[in-house]
């Protein structure tokens, strides 16, 4: 049988360095202020595209931020479950 077993601090510490990277990402504001008085079709699609693309960004972040959160509590799990198992095993009791 083999034994898998988690590095809880080195696994913490890569998911934390996942979301400090993620609280640096930023797409940048629109620059409408160098866009000056053009009134253009393109322009104006190309000011929707862009307010749009930085709406999914946003979408995009919050999303990868609730995963790391979740994998971050599913670690915790983890260990919690193999402390407990451990304890259980160390007592003389035979898990399942």
């Amino acid at each position: 049988m083999t034994t898998i077993k988690l590095n809880h601090p080195a696994v913490t510490k890569q998911v934390d360095q996942v979301k400090t990277a993620l609280g640096t990402v930023t797409l940048g504001n629109l620059p409408a202020g160098e866009l000056g008085n053009n009134k253009l079709e393109f322009t104006s699609k190309w000011i929707d595209r862009e307010t749009n693309l930085e709406k999914v960004f946003e979408q995009y972040i919050k999303i990868v931020q609730k995963n790391v959160e979740d994998t971050r509590a599913n670690i915790d799990l983890l260990k919690e479950q193999d402390e407990a198992i451990a304890h259980t095993s160390s007592h003389g009791y035979q898990p399942r």
